[in-house]
């Protein structure tokens, strides 16, 4: 089912209380796997989810991820407080460039220190559209021995979203229990298919109500 791939996505600086609202209904109505907000609105995503299997994901250090390790695991933790059971969170980009991935392992072992309080799944955004082959190749390994739970494309913010090719790049290299999250971009019911077969766990797309839709018409 379509459906349990998809976290239904709002990430935009100027979305209405109106909108988040009718995100996480439709949401929870579809049965989605999650949604996907920012930060601030996940009081609001709390109350409109409760009672329904629908994940609460949020993001960190969205979009760019330059930002302390710290600050970041204080980001976390307020969302995890505010009730996010998702954290989608952007590595520091920069320390991949500077060939310095103790700083990117350390910053996600600082985060998994919060699942020592809170029951959580831990995706790493790494911008593929900013990474050579290599870079992606290292960066999957690294997140997969520190422990996340999924590496994540893109934050849909960048010069491209999610391709097939990095998709299977990052299979080249994973490890089999880390997870993939396909995001950026994904706009069509083919492509959305294209992903899955190519191994994904998870979807994220802004566009995932009319994704169903199409997938339910066909099935018609």
């Amino acid at each position: 089912m379509l459906a349990s791939y998809l976290d239904s996505t709002n990430l935009k600086p100027d979305s209405k209380r109106e909108e988040i609202i009718s995100l996480c209904q439709k949401a929870a109505e579809l049965e989605m796997a999650a949604v996907c907000i920012n930060p601030v609105r996940v009081p609001l995503a709390r109350q409109v989810l409760q009672g329904s299997q629908v994940g609460l994901a949020t993001v960190i250090a969205f979009p760019l991820g330059a930002t302390p390790a710290m600050v970041k695991k204080q980001e976390a933790l307020r969302a995890l407080k505010d009730g996010a059971n998702e954290l989608d969170v952007v590595i520091n980009g920069g320390a991949v460039k500077d060939r310095d991935y103790d700083v990117v392992t350390q910053e996600i072992k600082l985060l998994l220190q919060l699942k020592e309080e809170f029951d959580y799944t831990l995706k790493i955004i790494v911008e593929t559209a900013l990474l050579t082959v290599e870079e992606l190749k290292q960066l999957t390994v690294l997140v997969g021995d520190a422990g996340a739970d999924y590496i994540k494309t893109s934050t849909g913010f960048g010069s491209r979203g999610v391709r097939l090719e990095d998709i299977k790049i990052i299979n080249g290299v994973k490890k089999p229990e880390l997870k993939v999250k396909a995001s950026g971009g994904i706009k069509t019911l083919d492509f959305a298919r294209q992903l899955i077969q190519a191994g994904v766990s998870r979807i994220g797309s802004s566009n995932a109500e009319e994704l169903l839709q199409a997938y339910r018409s066909e099935k018609q």
